[in-house]
């Protein structure tokens, strides 16, 4: 179990909407923060069907329920260290905290347990980003309550789609959280549609903080490589993908990008 100190910032990526690109928007945003140099972990929180080491091929020996075992027979001698898997490439390293391998280890998860860990990974990293599943679930609501920043996912393809993210919104909105922790973020923007993005964003009631291109092939290509796209690729969604970190760390406004972004962020670093 870890002395109290400086908890590390979470990031956690949320929709209302399955097969939206969480997971692959969630491990690009871990490894670009490792890649600027930060210790970060990415925990795997879609308790039934986590893909993150699907994505990312890689093995593991250790899973959330494992963790959650362990803490349970001996909260004192807990180190969460030792169900985190490494992910290596090249220089660059993060380490992943795997969901359940089996269903009924998913639903034997409680969310106490769940967040109790996840606190004790913040200790020990600057970034945890969390990937989750598309449910107003009693877990994912406390992780919200945990988050630094809650990125919130959407597409515009279909109009049901839209009606569950401005439900989305609407929900998140009424749990009381300051502004600047919501993001709302549009995945697949140049998709074929004929859904104007200015209906939708006078549907939700504000703009999108940030807007992330369609790239069904780099996308694909990343996941059957096992290697996040900020690693490898330069196209637009990968540089995309960048700028959006660069906000959440306030390196746009470092290097001269604009001034949209959480430069808050940089201040929890200084303190």
């Amino acid at each position: 179990m870890e002395e109290e100190g400086r908890r590390g910032i979470v990031l956690t990526v949320f929709s209302t909407a399955s097969a939206v690109g969480k997971t692959l928007i969630a491990i690009n945003m871990a490894a670009e923060l490792t890649r600027e140099g930060y210790r970060v972990a990415i925990a795997d929180m879609d308790l039934q069907f986590g893909d993150v080491t699907n994505y990312l091929a890689l093995p593991h020996e250790k899973t959330l329920f494992d963790a959650q075992k362990a803490a349970s027979e001996n909260v004192d001698a807990f180190d969460v260290k030792e169900f985190l898997t490494p992910y290596y490439y090249k220089n660059w390293t993060f380490h992943v905290l795997p969901a359940p391998d089996k269903l009924e280890e998913a639903y034997n998860i409680q969310t106490k347990a769940a967040t109790h860990i996840l606190s004790e990974i913040q200790y020990n990293f600057d970034f945890v980003v969390v990937d989750t599943t598309s449910a107003f679930s009693e877990l994912n609501l406390a992780l919200m309550d945990m988050s630094t920043i809650i990125t919130f996912l959407g597409i515009v393809d279909f109009i049901p789609t839209i009606k569950n993210m401005k439900i989305g919104c609407d929900t998140i909105r009424s749990l009381g959280y300051e502004n600047n922790k919501v993001r709302l973020v549009l995945n697949r923007s140049n998709s074929k549609t004929k859904i104007d993005l200015e209906d939708v964003e006078a549907l939700l009631g504000e703009s999108f903080y940030h807007v992330l291109p369609n790239a069904f092939e780099p996308a694909k290509d990343s996941i059957e490589k096992g290697i996040p796209l900020v690693y490898t690729s330069d196209n637009g969604l990968s540089q995309d993908l960048k700028a959006l970190v660069r906000k959440y760390t306030n390196r746009e406004a470092e290097e001269g990008f604009g001034e949209n972004g959480g430069g808050w962020f940089s201040k929890l670093f200084k303190s």
